[in-house]
């Protein structure tokens, strides 16, 4: 009996109250993310569809519709080809694009998200080409 007593006062666990709390934060984390993860999917549409448009145009105009072209069969909205800074790199064409989302969350408050990619080797958004 004196071993049962010893063994119950060491036995520790989550209270409820502890588990509750952890279950809302796990919950709002899983809306968060619920609600970023089509953003984050478009924009990965978004970066493939430049890389496609890049390639098979060679002027700034063929390079925009292609990416509309892209765009429409991809579902995506969020940009279009006249919103592209397309720049001369020597022989090679350099897009690159940047955008905003912003995704309500509660009430007034909500969450804005910056998206930027290019197809240069640099990683440096360039200025657009008129």
């Amino acid at each position: 009996m004196q071993n049962n007593n010893a063994l119950f006062r060491r036995q520790r666990g989550i209270s409820l109250i502890g588990l509750i709390l952890t279950l809302g934060i796990l919950a709002l984390i899983a809306m968060l993310g619920i609600k970023v993860a089509p953003t984050v999917i478009e924009f990965m549409s978004i970066k493939k569809a430049i890389v496609s448009a890049q390639k098979a145009g060679s002027t700034p105009r063929e390079i925009q519709s292609s990416f509309d072209k892209q765009a429409e069969i991809g579902y995506f909205d969020a940009i279009s080809g006249k919103d592209l800074s397309i720049v001369r790199n020597g022989e090679v064409m350099e897009v690159s694009f940047a955008y905003t989302k912003k995704i309500p969350l509660v009430g007034p408050a909500s969450l804005l998200l910056e998206y930027a990619g290019t197809t240069a080797k640099s990683g440096i958004v360039t200025k657009k080409l008129e």
